[in-house]
């Protein structure tokens, strides 16, 4: 049987749960969420453990500290999204934001080939597993306001200042 590791720890007062599953991150989640993990890993690996164990999360637990310092852009960590065909064509989408900058749900879905697609856009966005990392805070609206989040509104206006697309 194979395993599953997982680990929560904070940053910068954000406490994040990341799971790893044969060297690839499969989940960074606000809060203490290993439940939503468990979850996640009976689902789409019904045959897999889920232990808690640091050491798989090194890599990751350090990128993201030097992210929450100011020191880290982008991350370079394996990652394997989990979820339905379009949801990783979105998903795929967010990781070609950059550091610092924002985009609209109406510009997503027009780079998917369907500008009609916005709510099924930010659906997608609202379930990514991998937050931070594959950085859905990075999508805010038409009107360039902040809209939705997963880990709430101030999450998102706190890591948008973090990296600079939030002056206020």
């Amino acid at each position: 049987m194979e395993i599953c590791h997982f680990w929560t720890q904070s940053f910068s007062g954000v406490t994040l749960t990341l799971a790893e599953y044969k060297g690839s991150i499969i989940a960074c989640m606000f809060g203490r969420k290993a439940r939503a993990v468990k979850k996640m890993v009976q689902k789409y690996l019904p045959e897999t453990i889920l232990k808690r164990d640091k050491a798989p999360l090194l890599s990751a637990l350090k990128q993201l500290e030097e992210y929450f310092a100011g020191d880290r852009k982008e991350f370079h960590l394996p990652v394997t999204l989990y979820g339905t065909d379009f949801q990783r064509k979105v998903w795929g989408q967010l990781k070609r934001i950059g550091y610092g900058e924002t985009v609209s749900y109406g510009y997503i879905a027009r780079a998917l080939g369907d500008k009609n697609l916005m709510r099924a856009v930010g659906g997608a966005n609202h379930v990514n597993p991998i937050s931070i990392i594959v950085p859905c805070h990075r999508v805010i609206g038409a009107d360039g306001k902040l809209v939705g989040y997963g880990g709430g509104m101030g999450m998102k206006q706190k890591l948008l200042r973090l990296e600079g697309a939030l002056l206020l």
